[in-house]
């Protein structure tokens, strides 16, 4: 991810972090003198970071209130999933166009871990090579644009992050679900990286939606 089209850091990258992490909650007042504070940085500074941020769809403006985190709805989220399935399955595409043996391997290995976080029973911690898994599947396919897209969307889906490996059966499917997309990138196979992807995420989705549902 290059920082000329994410800018991670800065106020702008110290916030967006600041949310990702959940230290700055949903629908929480993000009030300019506090972070002028807080951040070490000048009003315009502060300013200018929370208009990017609105831009992205994390902050938003409330009129003779100020900045606030945005909440995400639950039928939002599902609709942003749907977006991040049309392009993963392209950078997914891309990926298996450009990837080297050492990519594989590093995607393997990524792999690996994830099959002993789950044999622990840690679910959680599955989930974060989950995320790494497509992090690096970004990293493999060098598409700029789609990469800073596919990072403004899931910095939307934070609290949505662990909901779907919890349903029962979701992990070990999931788990199928990567080792395919793993398997026709090794392969050099665009349109199987590319199917694998778009199951996956198709997956994701429809698991969202019946966990909202409840």
């Amino acid at each position: 991810m290059v920082d000329e089209i994410v800018d991670n850091h800065g106020p702008v990258g110290e916030l967006r972090a600041a949310i990702a992490s959940g230290r700055l909650q949903p629908n929480q007042r993000l009030v300019e003198a506090d972070l002028v504070r807080d951040l070490g940085v000048g009003r315009a500074a502060v300013r200018t970071a929370l208009a990017r941020l609105e831009q992205e769809g994390l902050v938003e403006h409330e009129r003779h209130r100020g900045a606030r985190v945005r909440l995400v709805a639950e039928h939002e989220a599902v609709e942003i999933l749907e977006a991040r399935t049309a392009l993963e399955a392209l950078t997914a595409r891309h990926a298996a166009a450009q990837a080297t043996a050492r990519d594989v391997r590093d995607l393997r290995s990524i792999l690996d871990t994830m099959r002993r976080r789950l044999d622990d029973g840690d679910l959680l911690t599955a989930s974060d090579e989950n995320a790494r898994l497509h992090q690096r599947l970004l990293a493999i396919a060098r598409h700029d644009v789609a990469t800073r897209l596919i990072s403004a969307l899931n910095h939307q889906l934070v609290r949505f992050q662990y909901r779907t490996i919890m349903a029962p059966g979701r992990s070990e499917r999931s788990f199928a679900e990567h080792r395919a997309i793993v398997d026709a990138v090794a392969a050099g196979d665009p349109d199987g990286a590319e199917t694998a992807m778009r199951r996956h995420l198709l997956a994701v989705t429809q698991a969202l939606r019946e966990q909202v549902s409840r």
